[in-house]
Order: structure tokens, then C-alpha cells, then sequence
């Protein structure tokens, strides 16, 4: 039964595009506002995976009495407008806002609406690393795989929103703005509150896990982001797999229909499309002992998400030869950052992949 949701709901405004920032807001809720509701708004993206996730998500939300508000914010040109225009009363008088991608154009175009006093931004992901370190370093808001090359046009008409968005997030008088995280930071921005995200309200929901004696893959969109090549990518997880013993893979939200289905071909491996994020999946079970992953979000999520099981979360490293000639200069870098600073993984050296 859903607990009723307290005065805060109308106070607090969330703003999710994917479901892992979903999950990410339950947990800033269960850890900062235990037992007070808040109004939680989807900005629902037009990818069926993502919309079934967030969907599911947003049951577990209600249940935690949380009031979800679902908006069509792509269904069409005149579709933002709409989204924006029936959201900026509650912008306005909005006390606290959480959102969970400062780089999404969507998110910065209602940051200049809002004067909330309290902004707290909780992960997105590795993304949440470089958004702290641009912003201590007063840089230009750009995700971390799109950095290094020339901005384009709509980048160009869209920069004055970017830079408003920034001094936003940025700590003053009358602002207060923390970050809700579980990825490791080396520059914090002055002024800024951290505060640790432990996946507390995932362990207390979910689990333990039955484990298997088998070992489980986990899938990157690093090929649909045009950082690997796809070739090089398949003999990877051919490799782990065989070396492994691995049977099944899940797939990341993002990955292609056409990628997955080359895979479970040629690798004979299978593909699962997860109906939740992978921390809920893992510690709902079953899952295999140990989890093997390319350099992404859960080396640092599942180790806290499983913590007190048997399970060991493997990270292996992208060999530079598997970049693409369009690859951002800062890939190799930033991929080697998010292996290197994970605690608690297992870390394998790059396998031998050939094309």
C-alpha cells in the first residue's frame, strides 16, 4: 500500500529522463526526505526500453507515495512547448528541485524558470563525474563522448540556456546545491554539498539475490555513441564470454536491436533486456557470481547495490585500438578513469580483439 505523500510533494520537484535517474531520486528521497512525498516528473524519451523501464519505475515510486507526473515531452514539434508552458506553476513555486542530467537541454531550459532556493542533481551515471569536474572548473556543460569537437549550430543557439543552466547549478547566497552520488570525485565545486548515495533504499527493498555458480555480462551503448567499433566490441564479449564461462547478457537500454541480435548469433550468448535498472535486477536476482562489465555506471553501482553477497563485479578495460577515428580525444581518458577509480571490482586487462 502506497504511503501517503506529505507536505514536501508539492515542494519538491523532480525531474527524471531515464530510469536510472529515477532509481537515483528514490534513493536521495529514502536517505534526505524518508516519509515525505515529492512530486516526481517524467520526461519521457521516445525509445520503447527506456519508456518500459521508467514505467515500471514509476509504479515502485508510487509505491514509495511519491505523485508521478508523466509528460509526453517529445511526442511532436510543439510538444516542449506544451511540457514546459503546464510545468512552469509548479517551477515557480517549487522550494527544492532534483533533477538528474544537467547536461539534458530539456532540464537546463527549466532550470531558468525555476528560483528554487535548493537544487540537488543525482547521478546519471559516469556523466555525473565529469559534470562536477566541468563545473569546478568553470566549464562549458558537455557530455564527456561529444567533447573535443567544434559545437554545432543548434549547440551555438542553444549556449545562452547552457550558461544560465551553469550559474544555476552554481552555489551563491541565496542557492544552495548539493549532489547526491555514488561515483568517485576528484574536484569538487566550491560551495557544493556531496553527499553519498549507498543504494540503501535498493538493499531494504530487494534481496538477497539467489546466486548462481555462472558468471553474467553486462552490455554498454559505447558502440551507439560511436566511442568502439561494433567489430572490435562482439570479439571483446566473444573473448569474456569464453574465457568466463558466461551465458547470459544484459543488454543496456540503448544497445541496437540489430547489435543484440548479431550477438546472441555469434556469441551464442543470452541476451536479456532488463525490465528494471541492472541494480535492481542483481539484487532481485538470480544473478550469476560474478558480473562482468566494460568500463560504465555499475563497476561503481553493483558493488554497493550487492554489498554483503558473494558477488564479484569484474570491469574490464577498453583497449585504445577498439576507439573510433570519431571517438571524442578524451574517451581512452575518461573510460580509463571510470575502471580506475572503482572500489571494490575486479579488474581485468583488455582482451585480444581482432576485426
Amino acid at each position: 500500500m502506497s504511503r501517503r505523500a506529505g507536505s514536501a510533494g508539492h515542494s519538491t520537484l523532480a525531474f527524471v529522463e531515464s530510469p536510472v535517474q529515477l532509481l537515483n531520486v528514490l534513493e536521495w528521497a529514502h536517505a534526505h526526505a524518508p516519509g515525505a512525498g515529492l512530486t516526481l516528473v517524467v520526461l519521457s524519451p521516445t525509445d520503447p526500453m527506456t519508456r518500459g523501464q521508467l514505467r515500471r519505475m514509476s509504479e515502485l515510486a508510487r509505491d514509495e507515495g511519491h505523485e508521478v507526473r508523466w509528460e509526453e515531452a517529445r511526442g511532436g514539434a510543439a510538444a516542449p512547448f506544451q511540457t514546459i508552458g503546464g510545468l512552469a506553476g509548479l517551477l515557480r513555486r517549487a522550494e527544492r528541485v532534483v533533477l538528474g542530467d544537467p547536461f539534458s537541454r530539456y532540464v537546463q531550459l527549466l532550470l531558468t524558470i525555476t528560483r528554487a532556493p535548493d537544487l540537488v542533481v543525482v547521478d546519471d551515471g559516469t556523466a555525473t563525474m565529469e559534470f562536477v569536474a566541468q563545473l569546478a572548473r568553470g566549464e562549458r556543460l558537455v557530455r564527456w563522448h561529444r567533447k573535443g569537437g567544434r559545437p554545432g549550430p543548434r549547440d551555438l543557439i542553444f549556449a545562452p540556456v547552457s550558461s544560465s543552466a551553469r550559474r544555476r547549478l552554481t552555489p551563491s547566497e541565496h542557492r544552495r546545491v548539493q549532489i547526491f552520488s555514488s561515483m568517485p570525485m576528484e574536484e569538487t565545486p566550491a560551495g557544493v554539498t556531496v553527499s553519498s548515495n549507498t543504494f540503501a533504499w535498493t538493499r531494504s527493498r530487494f534481496g538477497p539475490p539467489r546466486i548462481s555458480k555462472g558468471a553474467d555480462m553486462v552490455g554498454t551503448s559505447l558502440v551507439e555513441t560511436g566511442v568502439v567499433d561494433g567489430d572490435r566490441y562482439l570479439e571483446a564479449v566473444r573473448a569474456l564470454s569464453k574465457a568466463h564461462g558466461t551465458t547470459r547478457y544484459f543488454a543496456h537500454r540503448r544497445e541496437s536491436t540489430e547489435k543484440l541480435h548479431r550477438l546472441a548469433v555469434e556469441t551464442g550468448l543470452e541476451i536479456v533486456r532488463p525490465d528494471l535498472p541492472l541494480e535492481l535486477i542483481a539484487r532481485r536476482g538470480p544473478i550469476g557470481r560474478t558480473i562482468l562489465s566494460f568500463p560504465s555506471t555499475v563497476v561503481h553501482t553493483l558493488p554497493l547495490a550487492l554489498a554483503g553477497t558473494e558477488v564479484r563485479v569484474a570491469v574490464c578495460d577498453i583497449d585504445p585500438d577498439w576507439l573510433t577515428e570519431n571517438a571524442s580525444p578524451r574517451a581512452q581518458g575518461f573510460l580509463s578513469g571510470v575502471t580506475g577509480t572503482a572500489r571494490d571490482v575486479h579488474r581485468l586487462s583488455a582482451v585480444a580483439a581482432t576485426a
